[in-house]
């Protein structure tokens, strides 16, 4: 029998209203689970079987409520980088996950699947990162997302069975974020950049094939860490032309040199004229790709989706629901559009090359 199923106990999936996070809500009542969602924000499903609690993850009375009873937890909760707010990420990424892992365990939760970040592996060491790389963070999001899987790995250690899972950059439709700006940018057939030439090697992840991994790893008993990409990807200048061949805008990839771009990149988001954070510059112009042998092996687990397919799929859902998406506030950052700030002109400037 699968974790959680028949016991009429409920999966909690912090973070639900995200997302990420409101999709495995999705994915669990297609299941015919039971859900309660922990959020700030108001979620969209509207179920007998979902249940939601407003609250705040750094607060802990708050957190034991909504673990109480629960079967499995999905620990979605995340500052993202888009936030720019290095307090934030070690309140929420790592306050807020010794809060929920502190009463997972004293409520006897029987699985926590901990949704983290391949930001702890920085640039990684090699590629493909396997469970032999070591994560070595270089920017504060990353490092708060590790302490937070360090919290994970003790409490395993007193007895509560904990997964993580790290998910490349997660993509499939409704992702918006950084990535309204670049179709947007299609959308009126602006050129893009890359760094360099763009060679370099990025996986994505779709949004349907990292659900799938959780609510596999939910269904392992034992703690164990997977790390989780698509099979099918390529270079950063060969996933944004094949957007750009769909779209037809006559949009062009435009290469910038790496060095002085990514320190340009830094410092206006220093500076607070860019919506771009401290690890988009880190890792745009780099290579990074995860080795996919262990959830394979261990969960059974098979990716559907690849790198162009899932941009193409997420730039036609955003030019269907752009009106709306232009109107939305209050959201979470990846369901929301981003002020472009100093990318504008920017923009104006990659039309010259």
């Amino acid at each position: 029998m699968s974790l959680g199923r028949g016991s009429g106990r409920p999966h909690l999936v912090t973070g639900g209203s995200g997302y990420f996070g409101s999709l495995l809500v999705r994915r669990l009542r297609e299941r015919g689970h039971p859900v309660r969602i922990f959020d700030l924000n108001e979620s969209d499903e509207s179920s007998s079987q979902v249940e939601f609690l407003r609250g705040d993850i750094r607060d802990p009375d708050a957190v034991e409520k909504a673990v109480r009873g629960c079967e499995i937890v999905h620990h979605n909760v995340a500052m993202v980088p888009l936030a720019k707010d290095r307090h934030a990420f070690w309140s929420v990424n790592e306050g807020g996950t010794r809060h929920l892992l502190e009463a997972a365990l004293a409520a006897g939760v029987r699985k926590v699947v901990h949704t983290s970040s391949s930001a702890v592996f920085g640039v990684p060491a090699r590629n493909p990162v396997d469970e032999t790389v070591a994560p070595r963070p270089q920017e504060e999001y990353g490092r708060a997302k590790l302490a937070g899987e360090q919290l994970c790995l003790e409490h395993a250690a007193r007895g509560l069975d904990v997964t993580i899972v790290r998910p490349r950059t997660i993509m499939g439709h409704g992702r918006l974020g950084i990535m309204q700006i670049l179709f947007e940018w299609i959308r009126e057939g602006r050129n893009v950049p890359v760094l360099g030439r763009g060679e370099n090697l990025y996986q994505f992840v779709h949004a349907d094939d990292l659900a799938e991994a959780c609510l596999l790893a939910a269904e392992r008993p034992g703690p164990a860490v997977y790390n989780i990409g698509a099979a099918e990807f390529c270079s950063m200048r060969e996933t944004l032309e094949g957007l750009i061949a769909h779209a037809g805008t006559g949009s062009r990839v435009v290469s910038l040199p790496m060095g002085a771009t990514a320190a340009l990149m830094k410092l206006t988001s220093a500076l607070g004229i860019s919506p771009l954070g401290a690890y988009h510059s880190l890792m745009y112009g780099r290579s990074m790709y995860f080795d996919l042998a262990k959830p394979r092996a261990e969960l059974g687990w098979q990716p559907r989706h690849g790198n162009v397919e899932m941009f193409c799929e997420s730039y036609d859902w955003y030019l269907a629901h752009r009106e709306a998406i232009l109107g939305t506030t209050g959201a979470s950052h990846h369901r929301s559009p981003v002020r472009q700030g100093v990318l504008a002109a920017a923009s104006r400037l990659l039309q010259l090359l």
